[in-house]
């Protein structure tokens, strides 16, 4: 069956630095775009990246744009975010996502304190 798992997640300081990846299996990986969302405390989930199936196009949200990169490793079967100079508001559980599949990680904690 289609699964998508995340790792990566955990407690930085602001300014920080964390890597998330999510390893993807039961579907031809490279086939698809891959998104990754967030969803903090009280909000509702919002979409973060998206990278299409080769990796030549991506988009972010204007809130992380600068910051974060989203690429991927087709034959790893792996999507990442690499996020930078990270803030407080950063702080949500990160999920990635095919929207073809229907398909959602169970999600990795990011908590971004002093």
């Amino acid at each position: 069956q289609v699964q998508l798992v995340e790792s990566g997640g955990g407690l930085v300081q602001p300014g920080g630095s964390l890597r998330l990846s999510c390893a993807a299996s039961g579907f031809t990986f490279s086939n698809y775009a891959m998104r990754w969302y967030r969803q903090a405390p009280g909000k509702e989930r919002e979409l973060v990246a998206t990278i299409t199936r080769t990796g030549s196009s991506t988009n972010y949200a204007d809130s992380v744009k600068g910051r974060f990169t989203i690429s991927r490793d087709n034959a790893k079967n792996t999507v990442y975010l690499q996020m930078n100079s990270l803030k407080p508001e950063d702080t949500a559980v990160y999920y990635c996502r095919n929207e073809i599949w229907n398909a959602w990680g169970q999600g990795t904690q990011v908590t971004v304190s002093s």
